[in-house]
């Protein structure tokens, strides 16, 4: 049933129960990303770390959520613990789906559990379970034991849990969900050890109506024709992302041995062919998506003293190609996907696990930390000591390791080699594409590469017109975060254009929002930025490191003035667009 207030979940750890909350602002801040920002703004605390007990940890979703495909996301909301500011991150699988069949809007977690415990909630349940046994478990094994401890709902159930990176408190750690998907950046999985959560477990015990009358069904088909009759969403089902391999290689735009290179001839073994043609077991598919652009492949192991093999399935994307992969100078995929395979045991987020092993490994080769620092000599090329360094990154083994798992900058304040640390706001994502996605991902709001289409416009424009770059940037936000407020695949932005959205916000029942998309965008961009600049944002506090001025794309080297001219310029429009809105109430 279609209805203008949110319906919310909140739960108390430390006092052990939940209460339903309504809340006013359908019309206002649509779902997703600014359902979170609104929820922040009324439980998150600014006066207090993002690890008080206090801070919320928020999961949302929006009013397409199960009615259109692709509309299959979830929006993470919290302070993140690698830079104390209020964050998001977004992830698939079937939390999404599990949230509205429990007949929820979001989820809000606050408090401290007294032990190591898995939270489990749907529409008619909630219970706080004691799994102290599990300290110290990786993330695959957790969730084998999850689903065998809650066996009801299978199919209609989503699980997230964290492994020994959340429990330790590493800024890298992240939250898993149901095996394939992440909610990734800047330490999701933190909150959750802080919280003492192993994990969460949602049930989609309910019903969920569809929309009656021709005018839904009609436009179901016709979204769903676009997504699998056109070419729309054919590559990301074909060879999905890792696609971009071989073209970021040719324009020299692929981070190569901690960037010290962008092009390299041994991408023939490392393209999104090689991975499909050696490694591709399966695809699968977040619930409600029928794209399938989740592309998992194998490796196998020898059973100790036996001839039988096991095999282990292990998700791939080009971004943890990029970090575990050409960041590290490795170029065979099955030795790519073994170093993710231990990263999602210690329940790590790739990109920054990769891109801090790469400092690492550079920092070794100039002599700044030894094997007596990374226990395991490290050295471009050698995956069996990335396993091994990857695993003792997310379990802290050492002095080193925990140091490095509170981020690269920490590490090289301490060790040296600043200037070769490849941080843009939190470790890099895998786009070298030049200086406006270098500015951009350093300002963006979760310093990520799908926060704005900088890199995009990096391949297209050779010029170095400050202001245009910028509006560019300022221009093309709303929508994004109008996309995440449904909450949508930014896959599908070709499809979910304003128009489009509006018809199916419409054709479901929410006629004053489909009659003000562009206001409600705009509304929901200054709502995040408010939020997130209270708890501390500061664009002129955020540097970018030497490494990125010695970068050589197809326009040439980086320009050093334009660089810095683009990353003023935008932080100074960020500042000014969010003072520009004065109706908007900032968290406590």
């Amino acid at each position: 049933m279609i209805r203008d207030e949110f319906r919310v979940l909140c739960v108390d750890l430390t006092g052990g129960k939940g209460r339903i909350e309504r809340l006013d602002g359908r019309s206002q801040v649509a779902g997703g990303s600014g359902l979170a920002a609104l929820l922040y703004g009324r439980y998150g605390r600014n006066d207090l770390p993002w690890d008080a007990p206090e801070q919320p940890l928020i999961f949302a979703i929006g009013p397409l959520t199960g009615y259109f495909p692709l509309m299959s996301k979830t929006v993470c909301a919290f302070r993140s613990a690698y830079h104390n500011q209020y964050t998001e991150s977004h992830a698939g699988g079937r939390t999404a789906f599990a949230l509205r069949f429990a007949d929820l809007d979001a989820l809000v977690v606050t408090g401290r559990a007294a032990r190591l415990s898995c939270l489990a909630i749907g529409g008619r349940q909630l219970e706080i379970k004691d799994v102290g046994f599990m300290a110290g478990m990786d993330a695959d094994a957790a969730g084998k034991l999850l689903r065998r401890m809650f066996r009801d709902g299978s199919g209609h159930r989503s699980i997230l849990r964290i492994g020994p990176a959340g429990e330790i408190g590493s800024v890298m750690a992240c939250i898993n969900v149901d095996s394939y998907r992440h909610f990734g950046r800047l330490g999701a999985g933190a909150l959750m050890g802080a919280k003492n959560l192993k994990g969460i477990v949602i049930h989609g015990d309910g019903d969920f109506v569809q929309p009656a009358g021709s005018a839904y069904g009609k436009l179901f088909e016709e979204v769903y024709r676009q997504v699998t009759a056109t070419e729309m969403m054919h590559k990301y089902y074909s060879l999905g992302t890792a696609g971009n391999l071989q073209g970021l290689n040719d324009i020299g735009s692929l981070p190569w041995r901690n960037l010290q290179k962008t092009s390299d001839p041994a991408i023939a073994g490392m393209t999104g062919q090689a991975f499909a043609d050696s490694t591709l077991l399966r695809n699968g598919a977040c619930s409600g998506c029928p794209v399938g652009c989740i592309h998992i492949g194998y490796v196998r192991e020898k059973v100790a003293d036996d001839n039988r093999y096991h095999y282990h399935q292990v998700p791939y994307d080009y971004e943890p190609i990029f970090a575990a992969g050409t960041m590290l100078g490795v170029t065979r995929p099955f030795d790519v996907l073994r170093i993710l395979e231990v990263m999602e045991k210690v329940c790590i987020d790739a990109m920054s696990a990769g891109v801090a092993l790469a400092w690492a490994t550079e920092a070794t080769e100039r002599g700044l930390v030894s094997a007596r620092e990374t226990v395991v000599p490290l050295c471009f090329g050698d995956a069996a000591a990335y396993c091994r360094a990857a695993d003792l990154l997310g379990r802290g083994a050492n002095d080193f390791y925990r140091l490095l798992g509170m981020g690269t900058l920490r590490a090289a304040e301490v060790h040296g080699g600043a200037d070769f640390a490849c941080v843009l706001g939190q470790e890099m994502a895998g786009y070298a594409t030049g200086e406006l996605f270098f500015a951009a991902q350093t300002l963006g709001f979760r310093h990520s590469h799908l926060d704005t289409a900088a890199y995009s416009f990096d391949q297209k424009h050779a010029d170095k017109d400050v202001g245009r770059a910028v509006d560019f940037l300022v221009a093309d936000e709303p929508g994004r975060a109008f996309l995440t407020s449904m909450v949508a695949c930014l896959f599908a932005r070709s499809v979910y254009t304003d128009s489009r959205l509006a018809e199916c916000l419409d054709a479901v029942g929410y006629a004053t929002l489909a009659g003000s998309v562009a206001d409600v965008a705009e509304h929901i961009r200054r709502l995040r930025w408010r939020t997130r600049i209270a708890t501390g944002f500061d664009p002129d506090a955020l540097d970018i490191p030497k490494r990125f001025y010695d970068v050589r794309t197809w326009k040439g080297a980086v320009d050093r003035a334009y660089l810095d001219a683009l990353k003023r310029e935008y932080g100074r429009r960020i500042l000014q667009l969010a003072g520009d809105d004065r109706d908007i109430g900032e968290g406590r």
